[in-house]
């Protein structure tokens, strides 16, 4: 028995408990069993809020040393040249209008307005005054930097670890101890997360029900609304933004880039993992697109790294999707800073299950959500990881043809080659092979 449940994959434990927590909390609603001060009913919400404030508990140091690990991964400032800088500098503004993309369709479709407001008398939310724009920038910087710890200002670790990742990159290759070290404290971080994920399905269960309990069949009319938004903006953020953006900056054929993303966007899909599908993209650029492995063996780690546009939409629509759910009201600056974070986020957000979770329990932090918003939208996020993951691959592969080929490292025959990495290449000979070979032809002609 315990060898056939180990079998079950994470994903579907997660929705098998969202399933039975959706059917539990009609049944409760229908029966009318779901009044607030019942012992079921507290039952569902202590297992949920415990589950909750592990994942709070995760957020700065996870924040500081994914950041940290990030930054200091790019391994020194000199990396940074034409094509470190160039595909540094695409990655953040696809995730920039990724993040403005899905707040943009997401305030005008408005998830979760479509019920009351969960929010009702007696329940405090610990919302924040919506200060100016100008207020918000100044605060980005820190005054001191344990009060932003203690204090929970993302926005404002954020800052100060990628500030404090480039000045000891700058120190040079006297700091490979601390690198290690930090890398160390980001993986422990890691195995936290994975633990916490592991008695996710439990907490799915719980929350969903309490939830449905709650609110019954309108919930899950909302939260229907919500994913289709996300898939929406996916789509439109991959197949619009995307596209045009490779045409006017590399002047080549989407069509063409698009039919060879295929086999990397099924692998993206089946693992929900830039990390696991680098080997597949470096395999794809160099040999199916022509670009020049120097180049791409830079852009595709690079991007596993600190591109993460499909999480950042995630986090714009949740975040709409939620302060309609609780009545609460944003404003201009609420979503600047939801901008903001997601962006410099996107620079040390983990590619690990349960880690952009975790990310976006820190935008509600910081803006004022409640972060019990999270359980609504836990069951359906792995169904969605996977989607958000083509995205973000196929963002590395878009950012690596378009600074390869500024780069003059593309070779556009190989790019416009249908067959390219299909059959030529499978026989195609290494340029040191040959060089062998013309060597030994030399050699047996001066014989005879």
């Amino acid at each position: 028995m315990s060898q056939k449940k180990n079998k079950i994959s994470l994903t579907t434990q997660f929705i098998v408990g969202m399933v039975l927590g959706i059917m539990a909390g009609l049944v409760l609603n229908y029966t009318g069993m779901n009044a607030p001060d019942s012992f079921l009913m507290g039952t569902l919400e202590i297992v949920g809020r415990m589950f909750l404030a592990m994942l709070k508990l995760l957020v700065v140091p996870l924040v500081l040393f994914s950041l940290l690990s990030g930054v200091l991964g790019i391994g020194n400032i000199s990396t940074l040249g034409k094509v470190g800088s160039a595909s540094f500098i695409l990655y953040i503004f696809t995730t920039a209008i990724a993040i403005i993309t899905a707040i943009g369709i997401a305030l005008i479709v408005n998830p979760g307005a479509g019920i009351e407001p969960i929010a009702k008398e007696g329940t405090e939310l610990h919302t924040k005054e919506t200060p100016p724009i100008s207020e918000v920038l100044i605060n980005i910087i820190p005054s001191n930097i344990f009060e932003a710890l203690s204090s929970d200002n993302m926005l404002q670790i954020i800052f100060f670890a990628i500030f404090f990742g480039i000045a000891l990159l700058m120190v040079g290759n006297k700091i490979k101890p601390i690198a290690q070290g930090i890398e160390l404290l980001n993986e422990a971080m890691m195995n936290m997360v994975n633990m916490v994920m592991a008695i996710g399905p439990y907490a799915v269960f719980a929350l969903m029900t309490k939830a449905v309990a709650t609110l019954g069949m309108g919930m899950l009319i909302e939260l229907g609304g919500y994913v289709l938004v996300v898939i929406l903006t996916l789509c439109v953020h991959l197949f619009v933004t995307l596209m045009i953006l490779f045409r006017l900056l590399s002047g080549l054929s989407p069509m063409i880039l698009l039919k060879k993303l295929r086999g990397v966007q099924i692998f993206a899909f089946s693992t929900s993992s830039s990390n696991a599908t680098i080997p597949i993209t470096l395999q794809t650029l160099t040999q199916k697109m022509g670009i020049d492995n120097s180049v791409a063996s830079f852009t595709v780690p690079f991007g596993a790294t600190i591109n993460m546009d499909g999480t950042a939409i995630m986090q714009g629509v949740a975040t709409v999707f939620v302060a309609n759910l609780y009545g609460v009201e944003l404003g201009l600056t609420g979503y600047l800073s939801v901008i903001v974070m997601a962006i410099l986020a996107s620079i040390g957000t983990a590619g690990v299950p349960g880690a952009g979770l975790v990310m976006l329990s820190m935008v509600f932090v910081q803006v004022g959500l409640p972060i019990e918003g999270i359980a609504i939208i836990l069951g359906v996020d792995r169904l969605l990881d996977m989607l958000r993951t083509i995205v973000n691959v196929s963002g590395d592969v878009v950012v690596s043809v378009i600074v390869a080929k500024r780069q003059n490292k593309l070779h556009l025959a190989t790019f416009n080659d249908p067959d390219a990495g299909v059959l030529r290449d499978d026989i195609r000979i290494d340029e040191r092979v040959e060089q062998e070979l013309a060597h030994t032809i030399h050699t047996l002609e001066q014989t005879h």
